[in-house]
């Protein structure tokens, strides 16, 4: 028997698959609270401000997941390009088991909602935070810290256009060519 999420991370979760999937002004509060299984009095518990302050929320959770794959690929890296060509085939494998239908879960959800300043800040914060944990990869694995703020700062633009690329063909194949793409064909 596994143990049933916290009501907040519940939220959270329903919040980021159906935000990913019909996009903030697609999805409403009651299906939020249906999938989550909570009653509404929980939201404005947990999320005062209520759906947006439930979409600052999915979007920092989405960026922490994101920087658990940074993390899990650069981890054991033995150099830059193998923790990015890692980090690619298992957000590939993410698109694929997705099946090709959501969009970026923090692009999607945040630029979409109407209070855009509020929204544009909590992106900002969100991939300022995961282009920040690649970079700490890219010092570890020697990078002087503007080299490695450069280099990760291109890869996940390039991720973020593949991303996209991939879903309008519905084809994870450009998310595994990113490092070629990049950093030219891989040394024999």
């Amino acid at each position: 028997m596994t143990e049933e999420l916290p009501t907040r991370d519940r939220l959270i979760q329903a919040a980021t698959r159906l935000f990913r999937q019909r996009g903030y002004d697609g999805t409403g509060l009651t299906e939020i609270l249906t999938e989550a299984g909570v009653p509404k009095g929980s939201l404005y518990h947990h999320f005062p401000d209520g759906k947006a302050d439930l979409a600052c929320a999915a979007a920092d959770w989405t960026a922490s997941e994101i920087i658990r794959v940074i993390d899990d690929s650069f981890r054991t890296a033995p150099d830059w390009r193998h923790g990015v060509t890692t980090f690619c085939y298992k957000m590939a494998k993410l698109f694929d088991i997705l099946d090709s239908a959501d969009a970026c879960p923090i692009f999607g959800l945040l630029f979409e909602g109407p209070d855009h300043d509020r929204f544009r800040t909590q992106a900002e914060r969100s991939f300022d935070r995961i282009i920040a944990a690649a970079a700490r990869y890219g010092q570890a694995l020697g990078m002087a810290p503007d080299t490695a703020q450069d280099a990760a700062e291109t890869f996940i633009i390039g991720f973020q256009g593949c991303w996209t690329l991939a879903r309008t063909r519905r084809k994870s194949d450009i998310l595994r060519s990113l490092p070629s793409r990049l950093y030219g064909a891989p040394s024999q």
